[in-house]
């Protein structure tokens, strides 16, 4: 059975945290930001987490991370 290949694609977007959850960056910060509010745009810088129907496809996709 070969090795089985990282998706590289998920790799450059996706950390996996200390306790196994996944990180994610926020859409919507590339452009179109002066109709976005200062507060939004704050809160858009923070990461969040991968939902709970997302991850466990995420992880088939960093398989060794």
């Amino acid at each position: 059975m070969p090795k089985m290949k990282t998706h590289k694609g998920a790799q450059k977007r996706f950390k996996k945290t200390g306790s196994g959850k996944i990180r994610r960056h926020h859409a919507y910060t590339s452009h179109l930001l002066e109709s976005k509010t200062s507060k939004r745009k704050r809160k858009l810088r923070k990461g969040a987490l991968v939902s709970k129907g997302d991850q466990k496809r995420i992880e088939q996709m960093l398989t060794y991370l």
